[in-house]
Formats: C-alpha cells, structure tokens, sequence
C-alpha cells in the first residue's frame, strides 16, 4: 500500500512533535507523525533535570551560556550552532508554554531555576523532577488536538526510499542523494508500506539501548542514524557517547536504568564512597558539579580501584521536606527499593545516557541528503562538540526543530512525490529459533559495546569490538536478506550499525577528547585555551 504525506516524521519525542505543531501552522499540508511504540514512550519524557535557558537577565546572559556550553564540549562545539541554540532558546520556552507545558515558579512568579553540573547559573527551568514528563504530556495535548496531523503509533521505518542521482555536481548544499520518503512496518498487517513525501524528518531519538546498561528505554537503538547511514548521508561523531554518572544502581533495572538527576547535585548531593569518603577533589576543582565526563570517569575510576559496583550520592545533610519537595518522583522510587535518601545514601553507577553526535545537519537541520531533516538526538548539529552541557538537549531540539521548519516550509511546494517507487518486497518467515537468536545477538551487542567501547577505551579494545560486529553484522544481514522484516530483527540490524559507527569514529579519533577517554592517546592533540574562542 503506498500512502502520500507532504511531510514524513518518523519520531514522536519533543523534536517531532514540535516540528509537526510548527509546519501545521501552514494549514495546507498532510503530516504524519510516526512512532515505532506509543506517542508517550520516548526519551524526552525520561528526562528528569530540565531544559536550559537565559531567563533570569539580573545575573545570567547569553555569554555565560555559550561559554558554559564551550567549555563543556571541550571547544570543539560549532560556535554557529551554539550561538544559534542559546540565543533562541527563550523565545522557544515561551512557544512550549503557549502549548500547555507547565514549568515551575516561585513565590515571586518567576521561573523557579535549577542549576547543573557546568552552568556558571542558574538556568535551568523544569518541572519537578520530570521536566521531560511534562513537555511530552503537553506537546502530546497539542498534537492530538491537531487535525492536521496523522499520528501513527507502532509503526516502524524500515528503511528511507533514497535515489542517488549520478552526474549530479556533490556540494555541500546539492547532495547528489534525495530521500522521498519511507518504508514502514504496518502492525495490523505486518506488511510494509510505502510512505511517499515531500518532506522527511528524522527524529529517532539515541542509542542507548546498544549499551547493556542505559537510561534511555529500549527502543533507542538508533534507528534513524543507522537508517541515514545505509542511505549513505554523513553521520558525524559518533565516539562522544555521554555516560550519566549517576543512574540508581539497582540489578536487574538495565533498559532504562532510573537516572539521578543532575539537578540532585546542583541542589547540593555529593558523590562518596559507600564509606563516606568524598573523592572528587581528587579529579576536579568543581567537585561534583564538574562536568559528566569528568564525573563519570571520576566514577569509574573509583569504581575499579576499591572493587566497587557502585558509588553513593549523599543528600542527607539537606532539610529532608525540600528534599521529597524538589524531587518527589527519586524520593518515591528510592523508598520502593527500600532507600529513604532524606536518610540513606543513594547507590549510583554511571551508565549510557545521551549521544552527542548522530545525523549530521546543517543551521536549518538540513542533512546531507536533500530532503532529509534530522533533530534531536539522532542529529549532530555541532551543539555539544566533545560532551553535552546538561539539560541543552531539549531546547536543542525545540531550537532546530524551529530552524527545519521553517526552512522545509520554504521549499516544500518545491518538491513532488516520486511516483517510481517501488513496493517492498516483504516475502519470507521468520522462525521461531531465528527469533530466539535475534535476542540473543540484541544482548551480545550490549555486551560486546559496554565491555570494550566504554567510557576508557583502548585500540585493542575498539578493533576487539569491530571484529566481534563485523561477524554479527553478516550474520544478520544474510538473515534480513531471506525474512520478511520484522521490528526485531530491523532493529538488532540498526544497533550493530550504531555499534560500529560509535567503534569506527572512536578508533579514528587519536586523542582524548571531551567524551572519548584513550589511553593509547590520553590526551588531546591540541590545546583549547578560553581565550581562543
């Protein structure tokens, strides 16, 4: 079945959404906004701390953020990017509080601001402690009021239909590849459509899931990278894969494991051994608000020296009614565990958390494929260059999601659908014990990526890595090759992909940077000193 759209956006988290709610302003056009699960499971709503913004002008400005962002990306974030970002961000809050999202004030009625690890301010709005939570509850509101737009729950984008078109100039602003849309997985058929556009937006969220421990849910497996990847647009680094230093150490929580917001050492938490002894002053000036690569190392290495499996987070000292009021959904589901943390030291090991790199994008969060926008996770817009700065991904999506808007909302009426498509060929079985292997080889990734492509990394571990993907790689692509697709085998598919793409850009990368920790090359290849920027 072939079905025609103006605008194809396969991803439903604060980045699709917002950009479906931006183009439906036009009145004129059809979208389709496509989830591979529900509208409400996505990885904006995991997202505790907040989204950063200059709001408080007495003490904060615009420098400071950039700066702050700088800093953080180890100087090697796109100075375009981040100026964009940060000087847009305020007028983007005031567009996600126009459509219902609820942030929290004080008494004086200003917006009641957190501050995080690496922001010289307080910047930080939110939402108790499930900022993410509420932006998804209230551009879901928006979206489904909106009859202009097509929700599409469990339905899941096989592939982009892409034509390569030989001959053509290759320039940065004319790629020689243009996507018309895609191929997606019908639930109620398990037969695959044909999904014709004018217009395609990637908004597939991360990768977390290609980790044996992550915050992110399941489904982040990193389907619009790898997707964007075999249709060969340019994905961009790849190696900067950020470890939150604090996730709940509770076995058996793996996909997500509960993260402990950032906001909880920001409010005064302070990272010990299980003993009660502090450590960061041993790796960084700033103590526990240092930046999460430097935590998250920091972590890991106590961790292995003293033959842990976790560290603690201690917000006992602090008055415990402003505690259980600033983050009352830790406080409930450290007590379900049997951890009251107005008493209790919270047990936190650092985890997979966020990719900084993914799709690369231009300023109007064009990709290299003419046609293709990506935002949010899955795009590398130059933003958080070596390491994200906390709580700049939401209004990083919310930003670009505006820029790709308006761009494609330029172009749009441009472009015709490519009636040559052709159908998929959805021929074939998948048998029971292939299914049981599919798991199995979805768990081996995990294992093989947190064991040799973790937060230190080696070139023995990395080509380790490579070798133990490259025989999973032809093993599933020999299996995709005789099945009809199934969700499943799709995304097994698409994390061995992520895997190797995140192992490749690392072996290329000769130095530490940001992120990505080597001790075969500890340290960077040239100095970033503040006052070169």
């Amino acid at each position: 079945m072939t079905k025609r759209y103006d605008f194809l956006i396969i991803g439903g988290g604060v980045a699709g959404m917002s950009f479906a709610l931006k183009v439906a302003r036009a009145g004129k056009y059809r979208i389709a906004l496509c989830c591979k699960t529900t509208l409400d499971e996505a990885n904006t709503a995991k997202a505790q701390g907040g989204i950063a913004s200059v709001t408080n002008l007495l003490v904060d400005n615009f420098d400071k953020h950039i700066h702050d962002t700088m800093v953080a990306g180890d100087w090697i974030s796109d100075p375009a990017a981040v100026e964009q970002v940060v000087r847009n961000a305020p007028a983007q809050i005031e567009e996600l509080v126009r459509w219902g999202v609820q942030f929290d004030h004080n008494a004086e009625g200003r917006f009641d601001l957190h501050r995080e690890g690496g922001h010289s301010e307080f910047r930080i709005l939110h939402h108790a402690d499930d900022t993410g939570a509420e932006i998804q509850r209230g551009l879901m509101q928006a979206v489904r009021a909106n009859k202009q737009i097509d929700v599409l729950e469990n339905h899941f984008a096989v592939e982009i239909i892409t034509q390569h078109h030989l001959g053509v100039r290759v320039t940065r602003r004319t790629p020689d590849i243009e996507c018309y849309g895609a191929y997606i997985l019908n639930p109620e058929t398990q037969k695959i459509d044909t999904y014709l556009s004018r217009i395609t937006l990637m908004a597939t969220g991360g990768t977390g899931a290609v980790y044996a421990t992550t915050t992110n849910p399941d489904i982040a497996t990193g389907d619009g990278i790898a997707m964007v990847y075999r249709a060969k647009g340019a994905v961009k680094d790849m190696e900067f894969v950020q470890f939150h230093p604090t996730a709940l150490f509770h076995p058996g929580e793996t996909h997500p494991a509960y993260l402990i917001t950032e906001a909880m050492r920001g409010y005064g938490g302070i990272l010990r051994l299980p003993n009660g002894e502090e450590f960061m002053q041993k790796y960084d000036p700033r103590l526990s608000l240092a930046p999460r690569d430097i935590v998250a190392r920091a972590i890991d290495n106590e961790m292995k020296v003293h033959g842990l499996d976790h560290v603690c987070l201690d917000v006992t000292h602090k008055d415990p009614e402003e505690t259980k009021h600033h983050f009352p959904n830790i406080y409930a589901k450290c007590l379900s565990i049997g951890i009251d943390i107005t008493k209790d030291y919270i047990p936190v090991a650092p985890c997979a958390h966020y990719m900084c790199g993914g799709i690369k994008v231009d300023l109007d969060a064009q990709s290299t494929i003419r046609r293709l926008y990506a935002v949010g996770e899955c795009s590398c817009t130059g933003l958080h260059g070596g390491n994200r700065l906390a709580s700049n991904s939401l209004i990083e999506a919310v930003v670009y999601a505006d820029a790709a808007a308006r761009h494609s909302l330029s172009v749009v009426d441009n472009y015709a659908f490519n009636e040559h498509v052709p159908d998929w060929n959805d021929e074939g079985t998948l048998s029971n014990e292939e299914q049981v292997l599919i798991s199995q080889d979805m768990r081996e990734v995990g294992q093989v990526m947190s064991t040799y492509v973790g937060i230190v990394r080696s070139d023995l571990r990395l080509r380790r890595a490579w070798e133990r993907l490259d025989l999973l790689y032809e093993e599933t692509e020999d299996l995709f090759k005789r099945v009809r697709p199934t969700r499943d085998i799709c995304e097994l598919r698409n994390m061995i992909n992520v895997g190797y793409l995140i192992t490749r850009q690392a072996l290329e990368r000769k130095e530490s940077r940001g992120l990505h920790y080597t001790i075969d090359y500890p340290r960077p290849t040239d100095e970033h000193p503040q006052e070169v920027w």
